[in-house]
């Protein structure tokens, strides 16, 4: 059976929360609302106010992990600083969840690359995981949507060079590319099996550069807004939006993305990630006004 992913060309958020409440999934207990808290000086993520009225809606807590390069972000003390500058802390409740150790282990035991996924340590407090993501181009992955905020979003700093470097860690940046992309599908299968199908996946296609909201400078966005999706499925929501970019013929900024995302071979994530089983790139678009 297809996976159903729910599609609206409208961005606001009202429209997100519209489109959470039609697909009529109760995410249930403590729920863990993983964002993208945005690096220093990013002009393209998402902000606080963009997610309010459905994080309102569900309640839960907005969690992030510490990152792995550096920046404003790969320290506890400097990413409190920037989730506060940039409002996080103005409306949510926040959790950095790898604030403190040890690391959370989650295995993998068919993993491709590796068997093993250390993500923050506080994800044990949860039950239920909505996961907002931020649809647009990356400087390794190709892309960064639901499967990436679930491998790279969800590890803690260490967990973040484990995967990069397809587990080895000091291979951070030098790692065989292809292994990483499928160590990423590995990470976030372990995350998806840890919530038992108690997640729901959000992307937004507005303000789509090349560059990750991880890039301290960013090329500005370089394709018209496309639109929000909401799936049950992971990769079949990841899917959708990048056939709905092969789809943009008429954009004269598609081009550069879709080089961005194949010179990256950013879809062999999606591909990893199908043959291990937790999604399917089949799906069915079902278009709200």
């Amino acid at each position: 059976m297809k996976s159903k992913v729910y599609f609206s060309r409208t961005i606001t958020p009202g429209k997100v929360l519209e489109l959470y409440q039609l697909i009529n999934k109760p995410l249930t207990g403590n729920v863990a609302l993983k964002v993208h808290s945005g690096e220093k000086g990013n002009q393209n993520f998402l902000r606080p106010d963009f997610w309010k009225p459905l994080i309102d809606h569900v309640g839960g807590t907005v969690v992030e992990c510490n990152t792995a390069y550096e920046g404003e972000r790969n320290t506890t003390e400097k990413h409190w600083k920037t989730i506060k500058d940039h409002g996080w802390c103005d409306y949510f409740e926040v959790d950095i969840m790898d604030e403190e150790g040890p690391d959370m282990e989650l295995e993998i035991p068919n993993g491709k690359q590796i068997q093993k996924n250390y993500v923050g340590k506080n994800l044990e407090k949860y039950n239920s995981l909505l996961v907002l993501s931020h649809f647009k181009g990356h400087p390794m992955g190709g892309y960064g949507g639901a499967i990436k905020q679930l491998a790279i979003g969800v590890a803690s700093s260490f967990g973040k060079a484990y995967i990069h470097g397809a587990g080895e860690p000091e291979k951070i940046w030098t790692a065989d590319h292809d292994s990483f992309l499928e160590a990423m599908a590995d990470a976030a299968s372990s995350v998806v099996d840890y919530f038992k199908g108690e997640a729901v996946y959000i992307n937004v296609m507005k303000n789509m550069s090349v560059d990750c909201d991880c890039c301290a400078v960013a090329e500005d966005p370089c394709m018209k807004d496309i639109g929000i999706l909401i799936s049950l499925d992971p990769i079949a929501i990841d899917q959708a939006c990048i056939d709905l970019v092969y789809a943009a013929t008429d954009d004269p900024g598609r081009d550069h993305l879709l080089e961005r995302i194949e010179s990256r071979n950013g879809v062999h994530t999606i591909e990893a990630a199908a043959e291990l089983g937790f999604g399917s790139r089949e799906y069915e678009l079902i278009e709200v006004e």
